[in-house]
């Protein structure tokens, strides 16, 4: 039975507990509902790769309550360094170099001498690493290339019986993964998310490379084919097609919309939960269609879950 724990005192002391003795907790964070496990544990880390079906060469990201603790485990250079001092706690993931006896699991990493870190806004996500104390390895609570998860329901509807606990804390505000960037030397955009690559760009003052490689990640959300609803998916649509259950944006209406105001913000929080409600409409077989959106700020990151979404499979 996969218990679902409140967001109160009991609850939260109840998800350390189960977190130390070595079992799976999902938590909220401002982008998504990750899957916790102790990040030092090879056996526990193991154990999030079975529950998910995740591959074990796509690294897993680090989840640490403040600088300071991040400092304990990797090497921080000066961009990164910048880019933490304005964006943490909040949506942006690190890939830095991991420390000499980090105690970080290798499986977290995937045999590289590098790790992904992140610093959560979510004030239940705080809680809950300070009350634990250490590292929480923690990807997306969701079987894995499958829709991430933004409400505790969305978890149990994937990881009932696999897990021992949800923490439950309502819907997430941002509702897409962070963004992933390798800072130092020069800077990689390695996956856009949550912080615009405006934003990032504006903070160093210089811009950012496209970088990843779906063969080989050097950090989480790098498959070519993720975030995939069991419909078929159509991109750039102005009208469905028959059969089709159109998601519209903006001035294209549907049978579900993104935004009705073109707000990229609110498309961003609520992506994942109208992947969920298409592929539930459109049935076994079906097939789904997306408005266009555009290629700037969060819509960056919005076309790229939908990409990969729609990748073959």
């Amino acid at each position: 039975m996969t218990r679902t724990l409140a967001a109160d005192d009991a609850g939260i002391a109840e998800a350390a507990r189960l977190l130390a003795a070595g079992d799976l907790v999902a938590f909220p964070t401002e982008t998504v509902y990750g899957l916790g496990g102790d990040a030092r544990d090879d056996r526990t880390v193991a154990r999030i790769y079975e529950a998910k079906g995740r591959p074990s060469f796509n690294p897993l990201i680090v989840h640490l309550p403040d600088l300071e603790a991040v400092e304990r485990i990797a090497e921080v250079g000066p961009k990164a360094r910048a880019l933490a001092q304005t964006f943490w706690p909040g949506p942006l993931t690190l890939v830095l170099p991991l420390r000499a006896r980090a105690g970080i699991s290798p499986l977290v990493t995937a045999g590289l001498d590098s790790v992904a870190v992140r610093v959560p806004a979510h004030p239940l996500a705080q809680r809950l690493l300070r009350a634990f104390g250490g590292p929480l390895a923690a990807p997306s609570a969701n079987p894995s290339g499958r829709v991430s998860p933004t409400r505790a329901e969305h978890v149990l509807d994937g990881l009932a019986g696999r897990i021992a606990a949800v923490l439950d804390g309502g819907p997430c505000a941002v509702g897409l993964e962070s963004t992933i960037v390798l800072a130092d030397p020069d800077p990689v955009l390695l996956r856009p998310g949550g912080v615009p690559a405006e934003a990032l760009e504006s903070a160093l003052g210089q811009p950012l490379a496209l970088g990843g490689d779906a063969g080989r990640p050097t950090s989480p959300g790098q498959l070519a084919s993720h975030y995939a609803p069991e419909a078929a998916l159509r991109l750039g649509a102005t009208t469905a097609r028959d059969g089709e259950i159109l998601v519209g944006f903006g001035p294209v209406e549907g049978a579900l919309s993104l935004s009705p105001k073109g707000d990229l913000v609110e498309a961003a929080a609520c992506l994942f939960q109208m992947l969920r409600e298409a592929d539930r409409l459109a049935g076994p077989g079906g097939r789904i269609a997306f408005a266009p959106v555009p290629e700037t700020g969060l819509g960056r990151a919005i076309n790229d879950r939908l990409r990969r979404a729609a990748a073959p499979r």
